[in-house]
């Protein structure tokens, strides 16, 4: 009995520290987890006087190529050959052939640093825009959702690893060690392999159907070799890393080989997904192994508890002491899931707008709801249910209360497995909110401040005012409202917390008013930042705010 205040105060601290993480991590700004189209060169529906060499995209983090994910047609749907490489942020597009007048249109399909496809088309025309434009279906714009059978798997892949780990480390943290209790430990390590085999075969299920939904390719690639080359590392290598640790979890007898095992299962999924695109991402790959080290220990020990309460109750005290065990490890493990589940929800969606207009927050939102759920009935376990087995005197009492227990488990445990189900969906949807970046923006007002510089008046206007291309140009006027110039061309650049656009190349329209071409890829604040050389040694800079709806 003296052991129960000392894993109280353990709990405690360790949901003090989590809570600190959190402290810590307030004071940064959220990150973007899924890549954005910031500009492009030429913009959208811009008109040539002469074919580019070459076409680049630019976006906010890293992309990866996949294999036949860039195609450019002209307005016929004939094909234009073309090469295409990546770099970073940026993708390059060469055109490598001579083309006509009219519209061309490339159509790209990448993979955002988090794992999910993203793709969209850009159209611009060289002399005059064609009246009819025809491009065919490709593989680079084919879907970008993940198919439902991926989800599926998925699902089978996270309930088989929770259980089996979870089942693994209850073996060894909870159950007595006592020699009257073999049949017990036997039939947790039946369980816990039974439920390393789902896993095994779920996640490199997956390897396959991941490659088709990244790349956009029917089945039948899968018998080409590129189509496996152009997975990341992290595809083969975590599938690796958690069958291995479940092996060792669920065949080693030494508690601490097991726990390694554990430790090794669970963290491996960490190492791929939205916790890859995020900042910091160490910090936030370590706040998921935790996320899923207390699921694992919940719903594993839940399963665990329903398969062995009954025997233990019907002999003596051994199923109130392994309860009472359980039940005070998890305020702790509650604790651990609300902490590290609050914070990669904040990291990885970013906003209360991601929650409220994404697929991926609402999924989130029925997560959070089933957890609280769950959190009910084990909250009636613990208050409720763990007395009364532990007041229980005789054997026929003791039976009846583990009896209810076990429902109770088994409805919990229940309620966790539909966790996991949307847990599946969540993996693969993306927290960003949809923002167009092929096509143009919807009629919307405009946006214009005025800014002082020396004695010329500087009109900034942001039209259409929305996301997407829009034009920015600046008026500049003197104190007699006539077009003024200065020393030289302004200079203009527009940023926001989260993307910096950097500076807008501005062409000359007339006396005193230039513009310049721009892609917003979200809404918000914008700030643009406008310089002028009014003489020689003279060039006052000033910031006005752009609100884009």
């Amino acid at each position: 009995m003296t052991r129960h205040p000392a894993r109280r105060r353990s709990a405690a601290w360790l949901l003090l520290a989590c809570l600190s993480v959190l402290l810590l991590l307030g004071s940064a700004s959220p990150a973007s987890a899924h890549a954005t189209l910031v500009s492009t060169d030429p913009a959208e529906g811009a008109v040539l006087e002469a074919a580019p060499e070459q076409v680049r995209f630019t976006f906010n983090e890293s992309v990866i190529g996949v294999p036949a994910g860039i195609q450019v047609f002209d307005a016929t749907g004939d094909a234009v050959a073309s090469s295409a490489s990546v770099r970073d942020s940026q993708l390059v597009v060469d055109l490598d052939e001579e083309v006509g007048e009219g519209t061309l249109v490339v159509v790209w399909r990448l993979v955002s640093a988090d794992g999910h496809p993203i793709g969209g088309s850009l159209s611009f025309s060289v002399g005059a825009a064609s009246d009819v434009v025809d491009v065919p279906t490709s593989t680079a714009d084919a879907d970008t959702e993940a198919p439902l059978v991926l989800t599926v798997v998925r699902w089978l892949g996270y309930l088989g690893l929770l259980v089996a780990a979870g089942v693994a480390a209850f073996s060894v943290l909870f159950l007595p060690a006592r020699p009257d209790s073999p049949a017990a430990r036997a039939r947790l390590r039946t369980a816990a392999r039974l439920a390393a085999v789902v896993a095994a075969l779920a996640w490199w299920a997956a390897v396959p159907l991941v490659a088709l939904y990244q790349l956009g390719l029917p089945v039948s690639a899968l018998g080409d070799g590129p189509t496996w080359s152009a997975l990341a590392a992290a595809e083969y290598v975590v599938p690796a890393a958690l069958v291995l640790g479940l092996a060792l979890a669920v065949v080693a007898t030494r508690p601490p080989l097991v726990l390694l095992g554990c430790v090794l299962a669970v963290a491996a999924p960490s190492l791929t997904g939205h916790t890859r695109a995020v900042t910091p991402e160490a910090l936030v790959i370590a706040v998921d192994v935790l996320h899923l080290a207390a699921g694992a220990l919940w719903l594993g020990g839940l399963v665990a508890l329903s398969l062995v309460l009954g025997d233990l109750a019907a002999r003596d005290d051994a199923g109130a002491v392994v309860l009472s065990r359980f039940s005070t490890w998890a305020a702790g493990i509650l604790g651990v899931l609300v902490v590290a589940g609050s914070v990669l929800a904040w990291r990885i969606a970013g906003s209360w707008e991601a929650l409220l207009d994404t697929g991926y927050g609402g999924f989130l939102l029925v997560k959070v709801l089933l957890v609280l759920v769950a959190i009910a009935l084990a909250a009636w376990n613990r208050w409720s249910l763990l007395p009364r087995l532990r007041t229980a005197g005789r054997r026929r009492e003791r039976r009846d209360a583990a009896s209810l227990v076990v429902r109770t488990t088994v409805a919990e445990a229940g309620v966790l497995v539909a966790v996991l189900l949307v847990t599946g969906f969540l993996v693969d949807r993306s927290p960003e909110v949809d923002a167009p970046v092929s096509a143009a923006a919807p009629a919307a007002e405009t946006a214009a401040e005025t800014v002082r510089l020396d004695d010329i008046t500087a009109e900034v206007t942001l039209d259409p005012l929305g996301v997407g291309p829009s034009t920015v140009t600046i008026t500049m006027t003197d104190d007699a409202g006539e077009p003024a110039e200065g020393f030289a061309a302004p200079r203009l650049s527009l940023s926001t917390t989260d993307v910096d656009l950097g500076e807008v190349v501005l062409t000359n329209l007339g006396p005193g008013i230039y513009a310049g071409d721009v892609v917003l890829p979200t809404t918000g604040e914008w700030e643009a930042q406008v310089s002028l050389r009014t003489t020689e040694f003279d060039n006052p800079v000033k910031t006005v705010e752009l609100v884009v709806p």
